[in-house]
């Protein structure tokens, strides 16, 4: 089975009703699908994988039970195996080893994408057009500010993608720019 975007949306959908969720797992699959373009990869996996990433945590949201159940899951609906553990992977606590740059890439985007969301939201035009990388950087160092991201797992990411932490974050926020309106994130007029 190779699942399609459509399908896997309906997997998210089935399992997440939080908007906050389901815009994170559009975040995330945003930035998926623009890394695999830049480094020649299969985009729509790479996408696919970045949006069902998180698709049974709302109904599973302990250490004991995120991933696993959803891997579980996926595996018995005969999803690929390389997307499977792809999902795997992104959680530290799974223990397994991110060999791949699919892997990789969805580990060092999952946190950043959503800090860089509140980045955004704390805006004074509540707009990701008005973000740079120094100004996440800046918020990095608030540990008050989104307190639940974890700023290691970005760096550590960011690492294992062998590209400087500045670069990789612009990167990111012009990946969500072109779905900012959907990720509510596009602004308030001026």
């Amino acid at each position: 089975m190779q699942p399609t975007r459509e399908q896997a949306l309906a997997v998210l959908t089935e399992f997440t009703t939080n908007d906050s969720l389901i815009k994170h797992a559009l975040a995330v699959e945003a930035a998926m699908r623009a890394y695999a373009r830049k480094f020649g990869e299969e985009e729509e996996k790479w996408g696919i994988v970045g949006l069902i990433h998180d698709f049974d945590y709302e109904q599973n949201p302990t250490f004991d039970k995120h991933v696993y159940v959803g891997a579980r899951i996926l595996r018995e609906r005969g999803w690929p195996e390389e997307m499977v553990v792809g999902v795997e992977s992104h959680a530290g606590y799974m223990n397994i080893p991110r060999t791949t740059l699919l892997q990789k890439t969805l580990f060092a985007v999952d946190e950043l994408v959503g800090f860089i969301t509140a980045v955004s939201l704390v805006r004074p035009r509540k707009s990701v057009m008005d973000v740079e990388a120094s100004s996440v950087r800046k918020k990095m160092k608030d540990k008050a500010f989104a307190r639940s991201v974890s700023r290691e797992d970005i760096v550590k990411g960011t690492e294992s993608l062998g590209i400087p932490l500045d670069d990789h974050i612009t990167f990111v926020i012009h990946s969500l720019r072109p779905i900012a309106e959907q990720l509510g994130i596009a602004g308030v007029p001026a």
